[in-house]
């Protein structure tokens, strides 16, 4: 109570507001701490996580569409089990049908209309390349890009963009170290796909063959994704008469490829680019008779070969497919691609905790040193804030007629370096 006119309050009193007031006090540093704890972005809250991405489901690359169908049925797997600490995810995936500008068209959608908290796994060298601007001058993560171009590893210049697969130079690197070890004297003929794509593994063999290039690659043809074939390429490649054909080319295309070498009685050494592995999308369509002894690199476990499936990554890969995605072709590897990418994600999305924010995803992602989950053994998926290649191991693989068979050392190019990992 108050007394009198003098302004003096009773001892009660007092001590009544000395406690509100450090309750107060107490109130505001709580709600502090937790603001300080909860940071959200366009696409975060308390309850939910918006993730866009950005897929050929048509056009010449629809085989790789697979990927977004199966992205889309592991985030459901990941709701079903409670989501990522506490938050459902929502998956938004749009078509592009490999199109650099319906790329930059649905990457609009996703940030302005959706505001999506970060594209994930956008697919391909071209609309990654028409949206990498946009996504930088917005700052929104363009994360984990199915793409290995050199330009995903540019933190300085695009430090939103960082990809997933290993680089196509260093690929490509392997591969010219391969003909110098196996068939140093070899006359060789390139196919390649007119973009970073495919001028990235010219880069790759020129860094290697150095000199050596200009005679021993004696036929190196471009192609255009809009071409319906590459047949003319082939034939003209054929008659410069190559001792090995150098397949960089996308699914449709490097399928197409395998047949014309078949249909024209053609048997150089074969090496095809990664990207294009699938038994499932590639070489069932080009005839597994016909695939038999291609060579290539890998690094991810391959979906057909009984020896990885003891792995308890394999089996829980398959026993997400069976509920999750059970109508698709067991020998795409398309979905494996899916689920070590997602499981990525998550792990990513999970080490924020609560600060999601964008620029805290990209903190994360760069601050990386984590076992794949179904690669071959020894691969790790790293990364550092000067380092945005999360991949840069490979193996050597020849195809059987029926799996994929590895051999060789697992071979390390990170920094663009290749170097032999110990047997």
């Amino acid at each position: 109570m108050i007394t009198g006119g003098s302004g003096h309050l009773s001892p009660d009193i007092a001590r009544r507001l000395r406690n509100l007031a450090i309750g107060a006090v107490i109130s505001a540093a709580g709600a502090a701490s937790a603001s300080a704890q909860q940071r959200y972005d366009p696409g975060a809250s308390d309850t939910e996580i918006r993730i866009g991405n950005i897929m050929p489901y048509s056009g010449p690359a629809s085989a790789y569409g697979i990927i977004g169908r199966t992205m889309s049925a592991y985030f459901r797997m990941v709701n079903d089990n409670g989501g990522i600490n506490g938050r459902t995810v929502e998956f938004i995936s749009y078509d592009d049908g490999y199109n650099p500008s319906r790329a930059v068209e649905q990457a609009r959608r996703l940030v302005e209309d959706d505001e999506v908290l970060a594209i994930f796994g956008p697919f391909g060298t071209a609309s990654n390349a028409a949206i990498q601007r946009y996504m930088n001058n917005r700052h929104v993560p363009q994360l984990f890009a199915i793409s290995g171009a050199s330009r995903w590893a540019d933190p300085v210049h695009f430090p939103w963009t960082i990809g997933w697969l290993p680089s196509y130079r260093t690929e490509a690197r392997i591969y010219a170290d391969y003909i110098l070890t196996h068939h140093p004297g070899a006359r060789i003929g390139v196919l390649y796909q007119n973009d970073d794509f495919g001028r990235d593994y010219l880069a790759g063999l020129k860094d290697v063959l150095q000199d050596r290039y200009p005679q021993m690659v004696v036929a190196s043809l471009p192609y255009e994704i809009s071409e319906p074939t590459i047949d003319s390429q082939i034939v003209a490649i054929k008659a410069a008469a190559p001792d090995i054909f150098i397949n960089v080319a996308t699914p449709k295309f490097a399928a197409q490829a395998i047949r014309k070498l078949a249909e024209l009685d053609w048997h150089p050494v074969h090496i095809m680019t990664n990207v294009s592995v699938s038994v499932g999308s590639v070489l069932k369509l080009a005839g597994l008779d016909n695939a038999k002894g291609v060579l290539s690199a890998g690094y991810q476990m391959d979906v057909t070969d009984p020896q990885w499936d003891s792995y308890p990554a394999m089996q829980h890969f398959r026993a997400f497919m069976a509920k999750y995605y059970p109508d698709a072709d067991r020998s795409e590897s398309g979905p494996l691609v899916a689920f070590n990418m997602s499981s990525a994600l998550v792990e990513v999305l999970r080490r924020c905790g609560d600060d999601l924010t964008r620029e805290r995803i990209m903190q994360v992602a760069t601050d990386l040193d984590i076992e794949g989950a179904a690669y071959i053994p020894g691969v790790r998926v790293k990364t550092s804030p000067t380092d945005f290649r999360p991949i840069e191991q490979f193996q050597m693989m020849r195809f059987t007629g029926e799996t994929w068979e590895w051999f060789g050392p697992l071979v390390n190019g990170h920094a663009d370096q290749i170097t032999l990992s110990p047997d």
